[in-house]
């Protein structure tokens, strides 16, 4: 049978069409080619703290003098340092104007910050004439605080009178906070309350004591005690009160009791950039177990 030339190109044009389907139907079959994979990130170990570590002189700096202070301070890498009351450094409030400014110079010409006085003022009393010392002495250490260039005063609750209703209790501690507050505003201070006192340092009973003070000057010294695991647990405790930490107080970063990198990890998680105290015992090396110290402090935030 003859066949025309239109015949042969359309039956062509098919051939030519079929191929092409063929052909794109084979490639689309073959299995593609992965796309690389993206390099993981690299982690840095060199990312600053958000935070600052700092020694209290109770007990390990308690024999130190200002220039010992500074000098172990500097050369363990601390940034700052919280002088409790009565310890060697001799920062009191018997101190004249000349010597507030000398101490005041000693510190800003150092990188060492001062961090805070430390006091054992307390203001859960049942008898109101020693609260009212209490609170009187408190605005004494403020305005020294003012004048030797730190930031604040470290106060505390110390437990439950006998025979007085708690809550009565957490709303006088919590009043004369406000009261205190007020005071420390005009100087430009702030009031770091310690988690600390049989019963009072529960951190719900802390978390009462910041709601009646109700004051921007009034804060919370965490203190990493064992009972911050109470009740419902740490993460529910930190939660109570993490907008109103100021500072922070620790013990030795070896204790298995504690859960020092979850405490970090949420004071990182909230931005915190205050001080991390070390509140730890007396050593007969103390410049190099400071060192150990700042190592593990930096190694639980993944910092090194």
């Amino acid at each position: 049978m003859k066949t025309t030339r239109r015949q042969f190109l359309a039956t062509s044009a098919t051939g030519v069409a079929s191929l092409s389907l063929l052909a794109s139907a084979a490639t689309a079959a073959e299995p593609k080619e992965k796309a690389p994979k993206a390099a993981a990130p690299r982690l840095s170990f060199a990312q600053p703290a958000k935070m600052k570590l700092g020694t209290v002189t109770y007990n390990l700096a308690m024999d130190w003098d200002i220039a010992t202070i500074i000098k172990n301070c500097t050369e363990a890498k601390f940034d700052g340092v919280e002088l409790r009351t009565t310890h060697k450094h001799g920062v009191e409030v018997t101190l004249d104007k000349a010597q507030r400014a000398e101490v005041r110079k000693r510190f800003a010409d150092s990188p060492v910050q001062l961090a805070g006085l430390g006091s054992a003022f307390d203001y859960h009393t049942a008898d109101p004439a020693k609260l009212r010392k209490d609170i009187a002495a408190t605005k004494d250490y403020l305005v020294l605080a003012h004048d030797v260039g730190a930031p604040g005063v470290k106060v505390r609750p110390n437990g439950f009178p006998k025979d007085v209703p708690e809550a009565k209790t957490l709303e006088q501690i919590g009043r004369a906070l406000r009261e205190l507050g007020e005071f420390a505003e005009g100087y430009g201070q702030k009031l770091f309350l310690e988690v600390h006192g049989t019963g009072t340092q529960l951190l719900p009973n802390i978390k009462t004591i910041m709601d009646v003070a109700n004051h921007a000057a009034v804060g919370v010294c965490w203190n990493s005690n064992p009972t911050d695991l109470a009740g419902q647990g740490f993460d529910h405790n930190f939660e109570l009160v993490k907008r109103k930490i100021m500072t922070v107080h620790m013990r030795d970063l070896h204790l298995e009791d504690y859960p020092f990198r979850k405490l970090l990890g949420g004071l990182n998680g909230i931005g915190f950039t205050g001080f991390c105290l070390a509140e730890i015992p007396q050593s007969s090396d103390p410049v190099r177990l400071m060192k150990y110290y700042r190592s593990l402090w930096l190694a639980y935030q993944n910092l090194l």
